[in-house]
């Protein structure tokens, strides 16, 4: 079986998209499947780090119209017209014959899916948004919301099987390995884990250091993790430097090691939120993007996480004194952890084993 995967990454754009794409073509592979990726070369792209992982990668020239803060169907960099051209081009001009195109963009809907349909008998989205119909066969959202059944009944074609929740969020092989052999938390806190995703546009990681120094808390030990596409990363490294009880880290290939060993985190919503939730890791969030609102808003409900607010809102004062209350309450820590595992169910049935196998398996009908 042959699968093209349509993906970007950016610095507006984030990390997280084409993480969990990987995450599903490293499990298809697994499964026999030929995978290669369509990316456009914007500023903080991912395709070196795909190519690494021996995967083709088919690059779209880049594009100066990308500009940050823009509504999402800017983050083509172009329009969908020539972004879909474009990308039949690929398509026609590849090795291969692909069977399944999987899409994974804020800016792609069913307009650039019926343009595709011609040269690809099948078609997966996956999205977190709700806000837009999909020409497709098979929708992925890995997400917890209040009305997860039923926000997609008007946006994709009756016979499109939808995978829908956290069971089926695309967590890498560690995640699934360390949830085999779950630490039990006790509530006791000596180790904050921080991290904001890969590219962290609006520096939230920043605020947490100053937070942590406000805190003055010398016992505890601090792991900061940053993307390779972080504009701020070297400055987040000199200023880890300085406080004696932080660990800086970029790019790390076992993040899940750390959340393991930490007893609480410092981050934002996306797809860390399901890591954290694997590994049962309660968190202290702030979310820092319109798209993260709603699913943040749904896990605060449960219990599993302390949520502080929108980025904007949020200071270095906010986040100490939202540390302080959380070292103060071992017994709610204890709580977080377990409603977090709660949510994420039985990972070993779900997730990306189950999504390859619903693909292979044929559920996905064109």
């Amino acid at each position: 079986m042959q699968v093209a995967i349509r993906v970007d990454s950016s610095v507006q754009i984030g990390t997280g998209h084409v993480m969990r794409c990987l995450t599903l073509a490293s499990r298809l592979r697994q499964y026999g499947v030929s995978v290669e990726f369509i990316c456009r070369e914007l500023t903080g792209n991912l395709c070196d780090l795909i190519q690494n992982q021996s995967f083709i990668v088919h690059r779209l020239p880049p594009s100066s119209n990308l500009i940050v803060g823009v509504n999402y169907d800017q983050w083509l960099g172009t329009s969908w017209e020539i972004d879909s051209a474009e990308t039949i081009r690929v398509i026609r001009s590849a090795d291969t014959e692909f069977d399944l195109i999987i899409v994974d963009h804020y800016a792609i809907d069913w307009r650039w899916e019926s343009r595709i349909r011609p040269f690809i008998p099948r078609m997966m989205a996956i999205d977190d948004l709700a806000n837009r119909m999909h020409d497709c066969d098979l929708l992925l959202d890995q997400n917890l919301y209040d009305n997860m059944h039923t926000r997609y009944l008007d946006l994709v074609p009756e016979k499109c099987t939808q995978l829908l929740g956290p069971r089926y969020a695309l967590l890498r092989e560690e995640f699934i390995e360390a949830q085999k052999t779950p630490r039990v938390r006790d509530g006791d806190v000596q180790r904050v884990f921080v991290f904001f995703g890969g590219s962290d546009p609006t520096n939230e990681t920043e605020k947490a250091l100053e937070a942590i120094k406000l805190l003055n808390r010398t016992e505890l030990i601090v792991d900061v993790v940053v993307g390779s596409t972080n504009p701020n990363r070297d400055r987040i490294c000199e200023l880890c430097s300085h406080i004696t009880n932080v660990h800086f880290y970029c790019q790390i290939s076992n993040i899940s090691d750390l959340m393991v060993e930490a007893d609480l985190a410092i981050g934002a919503g996306g797809t860390s939120t399901w890591e954290r939730c694997s590994v049962g890791l309660p968190a202290l969030t702030v979310t820092t993007a319109e798209n993260q609102v709603e699913v943040t808003d749904a896990v605060a409900k449960t219990g599993a996480i302390h949520h502080l607010g929108f980025y904007r809102d949020v200071s270095p004062q906010s986040i100490a004194e939202g540390l302080q209350h959380l070292l103060q309450m071992p017994g709610l820590l204890v709580s977080m952890s377990r409603m977090s595992t709660q949510i994420m169910g039985n990972l070993k049935a779900a997730g990306s084993n189950r999504i390859a196998e619903i693909i292979l398996a044929g559920e996905v009908t064109s």
